[in-house]
């Protein structure tokens, strides 16, 4: 039995990150994955590189950038001809993004001496692994000092909506359509419903979302929320809200969805259905007998603020575990635990994870909103500023969307930052780092921004806390 300082079960952003950590600290190591790509070769990177975050934005960037040669190229100026899809290529050319990034992971696990073993892991008793190995009958046993899970997550099935991985299919069958169906439903209006119906919108295909739920997105920011919705009913993305899905049947190859809304019980029908009502802990076959790790409620692995598990020496990452299900919070938590394991001080700031919707406008946050501050009782002050009032949003046909900044009303330490508009998934970041270091609306009001650029618009709205904004009219 080949023995270890370090298994890690999953090579998605939580595990094979924590791996190279750990490889990288001295420690031997093993990553456990059972990951095959279409050709039935190993394929590190889990649901985010292969299935999930890198080839969803692959598609997202190919269809904003068809719509915009049909509709924007005209106002710049620039005549174009008959503008046509071919998504064949758009598909290869996703597939092409996602080998060359798990490829990289390949070539990383090599340099840092990480062993790759391609299978399904399951804990064992007495720290050790058993794996169904890819494409063999036989398993292998391994054993190490210490062990982290990072099985990552799988889509929620519906019980009123079945896959059938054809008409009726989850995230990942979303983004490998043959063709652009005419009508998409999408069950669920989170950030990957609204990700994939933004794609299928632009590709032509008339998209419904159909949520339980009376608000969209919830979650964010009330404001941000209200703006970003008016933007996508606008674009044309049909959101029916508080309906509920109650049964589906295929009938002439097309799915008819029952529904039940305020007004009644009715019956629509759409060439294909996306189920996006969120995702579970992959922990399936993860655990053996007389493992003696805790699991709550919801499946996910019990653990502390270290990561730690139930069982000494055993760690739990990502998805598997409590907080927001998002591959930068999986990587951090992997560094964390690599650390703790070679006798490092190590931690991660659960309250300045960002948070980013991928849409046109994109939306994101970080920190508490307004309506969060208001129910925990928190006095605060805030500041916003239009993109309307940016030149190089005006610059860039980008006018739509704002930033806002909220400080704590004594200390003026930043507590929230929310954005909707262009390219706000990189500047969202400029606000991680002032709340990371502990800092003030006052400290990015005193900052100098390049001009002209979008980030000037988070320097006005740190303005705007004190009433100081210099491009915007006075409350």
């Amino acid at each position: 039995m080949d023995k270890y300082d370090v298994i890690v079960i999953g090579a998605g952003p939580g595990g094979y990150v924590a791996a190279i950590r750990c490889a990288q600290l001295g420690l031997k190591t093993a990553c456990v994955d059972e990951w095959l790509n279409a050709d039935g070769k190993p394929s590190p990177g889990g649901t985010c590189l292969n299935v999930g975050c890198i080839p969803s934005k692959a598609l997202l960037e190919s269809s904003l950038l068809y719509e915009r040669v049909q509709n924007d190229a005209k106002l710049h100026g620039i005549k174009t001809g008959t503008v046509s899809l071919d998504l064949q290529t758009m598909m290869q050319r996703k597939g092409k993004v996602v080998s060359d990034l798990t490829g990289g992971i390949h070539a990383l696990f090599k340099s840092n001496g990480v062993s790759l073993i391609s299978g399904r892991g399951t804990l064992l008793s007495g720290k050790r692994v058993s794996v169904a190995i890819n494409g063999e009958e036989a398993t292998q046993e391994i054993a190490a000092e210490h062990i982290i899970l990072a099985p990552g997550s799988v889509s929620r099935s519906h019980p009123d909506a079945p896959f059938d991985d054809q008409y009726i299919v989850d995230s990942s069958g979303a983004l490998s359509f043959s063709e652009v169906p005419e009508t998409l439903a999408i069950i669920g209006a989170g950030v990957i419903a609204l990700e994939l119906g933004s794609v299928w919108r632009r590709l032509g295909a008339k998209v419904t979302l159909v949520k339980l739920g009376k608000t969209l997105l919830p979650e964010v920011d009330q404001q941000i929320g209200r703006m970003a919705a008016q933007q996508y009913k606008k674009q044309g993305l049909e959101i029916r809200s508080e309906c509920k899905v109650v049964g589906s049947a295929l009938k002439d190859n097309r799915v008819e969805l029952q529904l039940e809304e305020k007004g009644g019980e009715s019956v629509a029908t759409f060439d294909r259905v996306v189920v996006a009502i969120g995702r579970i802990p992959n922990t399936r076959g993860l655990f053996g007998d007389g493992c003696d790790i805790a699991i709550n409620d919801s499946g996910q692995v019990e653990v502390d603020e270290k990561c730690r598990t139930s069982v000494e020496g055993i760690y739990a990452i990502g998805d598997a575990v409590r907080g927001p299900m998002l591959a930068h919070k999986g990587s951090e938590e992997g560094v964390m635990v690599a650390e703790l394991i070679a006798g490092k001080f190590s931690e991660v700031n659960y309250d300045t994870i960002p948070s980013v919707i991928y849409t046109e406008p994109e939306v994101a946050w970080c920190g508490k909103s307004e309506q969060q501050l208001k129910e925990e009782g928190i006095e605060y002050n805030k500041g916003s500023f239009p993109f309307a009032a940016n030149g190089r949003a005006l610059a860039g046909g980008h006018a739509g969307g704002m930033i806002k900044v909220l400080s704590e009303s004594d200390s003026d330490r930043i507590v929230g930052v929310h954005m909707v508009g262009p390219h706000v998934s990189e500047l969202i970041a400029e606000a991680v780092i002032a709340m990371e270091m502990g800092g003030s609306s006052e400290d990015l009001a005193l900052t100098m921004f390049a001009h002209p650029s979008l980030s000037e618009s988070l320097h006005e709205a740190a303005l705007d806390v004190s009433g100081s904004a210099i491009h915007k009219g006075r409350r």
